[in-house]
C-alpha cells in the first residue's frame, strides 16, 4: 500500500526537469559533509563544496562519454584557474593583469558555442571561489600551494564522477524531458492560435499575433535545445536505433509547428463574413484541443502512458461537418473565404495525423534525410575562426568580455582601497550580475540584492535557533539543493539559498554572524560596479540593434521562400537544406522575439523604439506564417515547374523582401514597392478564378504574402525613423 501511495508523486517528481539535477547535488554535498563530518574536518568542507558547486554549474547535456570528456577538460581548467591564483594572489598588479586577461580571453570562447561558455564561466566562478577561500585563512606558504586547488577540485571530480554515472544509468531521460517540453510549448503555441479563431467582431488581432510570435520563440528554443541533445548523443554513435524514436519524434514536432504555425487567409475577414455561424468557433476548439492533445503528449512521454486525443479527433469531425454545411449554401461571395477554410482543414487533418503518429512514433517511416546539422567546431581552425569573426567592437561578446573584464578589475581594485572584510564577494557578486546587456543585468541586480537580503535573515535565523554543527551543516545542504533547483526560474530564491549555504559553512570555521554585514555591503557594492560598467563600458542597448536584427528576420524569411519555391518546382523534399533554412527562419524571428523582450527592460530613452519593434514583429510573424502554410502544403502541385508567369511573380517578392531587409539594415528609404499591392490584387483575383485547389493555394498564399509587403514596408520604415 505505502509503495502505491509514494509511486505517483515519485513518477512526478521524475518528470520535473531539476530534479535528477537537484538529486545529485544532493548526493554530492552530502557525502561531503558526512565525510568531513566523521574525520572531523569540517574547515575542509567549504573547499569541498565550492569545488561541487562549481562543477555543477560548469555541467553540460551529453553522453555519458561525453560528459566524461568534458570533465577531464573541466578538471583541467579548474587547476589551472585554481593554481594560477594562489601563485599571484600575494602579487596584486600582476594579479590584476591576469584577472583581466584571462576573464576576457575565456567569456571570448563563449563565441565557440554555448559548452565552452558553460565551462570557462564556471572556471571563473572557481577562480574566486579559491580568492574567498585563501583570503579567509590568509596568505599560503610556498609548499602548500596545491593544498586549496586540491580540495576544489576534489570537490568538482566528485560530482562529475557522479554525473557522469547518472548519465551513463539514466541516458534517456534528458531526451525525454526535452521533447516533453517541446510539446508543452506547441501546446501554449496551439492554445494562442486558437484565440485568433475566436468569432467575435473588433477583436485586437494584432495583440494576440504579438503573443503568438512571443510564444514561438519558446516553441523553437526548445526544439533547438531538444535538437543539440539528440545531435550530441549521436555522435560517436556505431548504432542509433535507441535514439532513433526521439529523432522521429523531434521531426514530427517541427512538422507539427510548420503546420501549427501556417495561416491562410486574413482572420478579421473570415470573422465578418462567417460571424453569423459555427465555423470559427469549429476552427477555435479544434485548435485548442490539438494544443491540449500536445500537452497530454507531453506528459505521456514522460510516464511511459499512451495519450488520449480523441477529443481533437471529435473537434476535426465538428469542423468537416460545419465545412460541409457552409459549401451546401452555395453563397459565391463565400466561395474564395471557403477554399481558404478548407485549406485549413487540410492542414489541421494532417496535424492531427502527425499527433496520432506520436503516439507511437517508432511505427512511423524512416524519414528521407534524418541527417542534422552540425553548429559545433570542426578543428582548432574553426574554433580560431569563430575567435576571430567576433574581435570587433559590433560584437556583443567582445563588448561582454571588455565589460566583464573590467568589471571584474575595478572590483578588485575597490576591494584593496577600502580594504573589506571577505571583499571577494565583491567580484563574485560582479560575475553573476554582469550580463550581456542591461536588461538582464537590471534583472539579476535586483534579484541577487532581493536574494542576498533574505538569504542573510534567514541565516541569521537558522543559526541562533540551531546551534548545533550536524543541523546547520544539513542546512547547507539543504539550502544547496535549492539553489540548484531554482537557478534558472527563480533567481532570488536560489540567491537566498546560497547565501544562507555560505552563512552556515562559515559559521563552522569562524563567526557566522560577522560575515552578515560584510557579505550586505560586498553584494551592494559588486551590483553596483556592474550596473556601472554596463551603462558606461561599451553599452550594448538592445534598441540600437533592432534594424540589424529585423534585416536578419526578413532575410530568413527569403531564404526559407526560396527553398519553398524550389519544392514547388522540383517536387517535395525534406530534406537538411529545406530544414536548416526553415529553421534558421523561426530562429531569426525568435531572436527579434528575445531582442524586444531585452528593450523592454532598458531605460526611458532607449525603451522607445519597442512598440515599433513589436509591431514589426506582428508583421514579420504574420509573413513567417504565411511562408509556413505554403511549405505545409509542399508535395501537393507541382505549378512553379509550368508556370513561368507564376514562378516570376514568386521570385518578384522575393526580391521585393530582400529589398525591404537590406533598406532596413542600411536604415536607407524603403523601396516604393509599387507593384506588390498590384501583384497581390491581381494573384488574388486568379486565385478566384482558378480550378485547380492546388495551384489556387499557391496563388492566394502569394498574394497574402504579396499584400504583406506593403505592412513590413511600413513598419520597417518607422523603425528605421525611430531609430534615426
Amino acid at each position: 500500500m505505502l509503495t502505491r501511495l509514494l509511486d505517483q508523486p515519485l513518477r512526478r517528481l521524475w518528470t520535473l526537469d531539476t530534479f535528477a539535477y537537484s538529486l545529485r547535488v544532493f548526493i554530492a554535498l552530502v557525502v561531503a559533509m558526512l565525510v568531513c563530518w566523521h574525520f572531523d574536518e569540517v574547515a575542509k568542507l567549504i573547499p569541498l563544496f565550492l569545488g561541487i558547486i562549481a562543477s555543477a554549474l560548469a555541467e553540460t547535456d551529453d553522453s555519458w562519454q561525453g560528459r566524461l570528456k568534458a570533465l577531464g577538460a573541466i578538471l583541467a581548467c579548474f587547476s589551472i584557474a585554481a593554481l594560477s591564483v594562489e601563485v599571484l594572489f600575494d602579487y596584486p598588479w600582476v594579479f590584476a593583469v591576469g584577472l583581466a586577461l584571462s576573464t576576457f580571453g575565456m567569456t571570448m570562447l563563449g563565441a565557440v558555442g554555448q559548452r565552452y561558455g558553460t565551462i570557462t564561466y564556471a572556471t571563473l566562478i572557481l577562480a574566486i571561489y579559491t580568492m574567498i577561500a585563501i583570503e579567509r585563512h590568509g596568505s599560503v606558504a610556498l609548499g602548500e600551494l596545491w593544498r586549496e586547488p586540491l580540495l576544489l577540485v576534489i570537490g568538482a571530480a566528485w560530482y562529475g564522477v557522479i554525473s557522469v554515472i547518472w548519465c551513463a544509468l539514466f541516458s534517456r531521460q534528458p531526451l525525454k524531458l526535452s521533447m516533453a517540453l517541446v510539446f508543452r510549448e506547441l501546446g501554449e503555441y496551439l492554445r494562442l492560435k486558437a484565440l485568433l479563431f475566436e468569432p467575435l467582431r473588433g477583436l485586437d488581432v494584432e495583440a494576440r499575433r504579438l503573443a503568438l510570435a512571443e510564444q514561438n520563440g519558446r516553441v523553437v528554443n526548445a526544439l533547438n535545445q531538444a535538437k543539440e541533445m539528440i545531435f550530441r548523443r549521436l555522435e560517436g554513435q556505431r548504432s542509433a536505433h535507441k535514439l532513433n524514436r526521439y529523432l522521429r519524434l523531434y521531426f514530427i514536432a517541427q512538422d507539427v509547428h510548420e503546420r501549427a504555425s501556417s495561416s491562410h487567409y486574413p482572420y478579421g475577414e473570415l470573422a465578418e463574413a462567417f460571424f453569423h455561424h459555427d465555423v470559427l468557433f469549429r476552427c477555435q476548439r479544434l485548435l485548442d484541443q490539438q494544443g491540449r492533445a500536445c500537452r497530454s503528449l507531453a506528459r505521456a512521454l514522460l510516464i511511459r502512458r499512451p495519450f488520449d486525443h480523441s477529443q481533437s479527433e471529435q473537434a476535426l469531425r465538428d469542423l468537416s461537418a460545419s465545412l460541409e454545411y457552409l459549401h451546401a449554401q452555395r453563397r459565391p461571395e463565400w466561395r474564395g473565404l471557403l477554399r481558404s477554410l478548407d485549406a485549413l482543414a487540410d492542414n489541421l487533418t494532417t496535424l492531427e495525423q502527425q499527433l496520432g503518429g506520436a503516439q507511437n512514433p517508432d511505427a512511423r517511416d524512416e524519414h528521407p534525410d534524418s541527417s542534422l546539422y552540425d553548429r559545433s567546431p570542426r578543428g582548432l581552425r574553426d574554433v580560431r575562426d569563430r575567435i576571430q569573426s567576433h574581435l570587433t567592437p559590433a560584437s556583443p561578446i567582445f563588448r561582454h568580455a571588455l565589460r566583464l573584464s573590467a568589471t571584474l578589475v575595478v572590483g578588485y581594485g575597490v576591494l584593496h582601497l577600502v580594504h573589506p572584510t571577505q571583499g571577494y564577494w565583491i567580484l563574485l557578486t560582479s560575475l553573476f550580475v554582469c550580463r550581456p546587456n542591461f536588461g538582464a543585468t537590471r534583472r539579476f541586480l535586483w534579484q541577487r540584492i532581493v536574494g542576498t537580503v533574505i538569504g542573510l535573515v534567514a541565516g541569521w535565523a537558522l543559526i541562533s535557533l540551531f546551534p548545533g554543527q550536524l543541523v546547520q551543516l544539513s542546512i547547507a545542504v539543504v539550502a544547496g539543493v535549492v539553489f540548484f533547483a531554482n537557478r534558472a526560474r527563480h533567481y532570488i530564491v536560489a540567491t537566498a539559498a546560497i547565501t544562507l549555504l555560505v552563512l552556515c559553512c562559515f559559521n563552522q570555521v569562524g563567526d557566522g554572524f560577522g560575515l552578515i554585514w560584510p557579505r550586505l555591503f560586498d553584494t551592494l557594492v559588486g551590483a553596483l560596479i556592474a550596473g556601472l560598467a554596463v551603462m558606461l563600458i561599451l553599452p550594448d542597448w538592445q534598441g540600437r540593434r533592432l534594424h540589424r536584427q529585423g534585416a536578419e528576420a526578413l532575410n530568413a524569411s527569403v531564404r526559407y521562400m526560396r527553398e519553398i519555391v524550389s519544392q514547388y518546382i522540383g517536387g517535395k523534399q525534406d530534406d537538411l537544406d529545406y530544414r536548416l533554412a526553415r529553421r534558421n527562419a523561426h530562429n531569426a524571428d525568435a531572436a527579434l522575439s528575445t531582442l524586444l523582450a531585452n528593450v523592454r527592460l532598458e531605460p526611458g530613452h532607449f525603451r522607445k523604439d519597442a512598440e515599433v519593434g513589436f509591431r514589426f514583429l506582428g508583421h514579420s510573424h504574420t509573413l513567417l506564417s504565411y511562408l509556413s502554410a505554403l511549405g505545409a502544403h509542399r508535395g501537393e502541385t507541382r505549378a512553379l515547374a509550368d508556370d513561368a508567369t507564376l514562378r516570376q511573380q514568386a521570385e518578384a517578392i522575393g526580391d521585393d523582401l530582400e529589398a525591404i531587409a537590406g533598406r532596413l539594415r542600411e536604415r536607407g528609404t524603403m523601396p516604393a514597392l509599387e507593384l506588390a499591392e498590384a501583384r497581390g490584387l491581381a494573384l488574388q483575383a486568379q486565385a478566384m478564378e482558378e480550378t485547380s485547389e492546388e495551384r489556387r493555394l499557391l496563388q492566394t498564399q502569394l498574394a497574402l504574402i504579396s499584400r504583406q509587403l506593403v505592412a513590413l514596408r511600413d513598419a520597417a520604415a518607422r523603425l528605421v525613423a525611430q531609430e534615426g
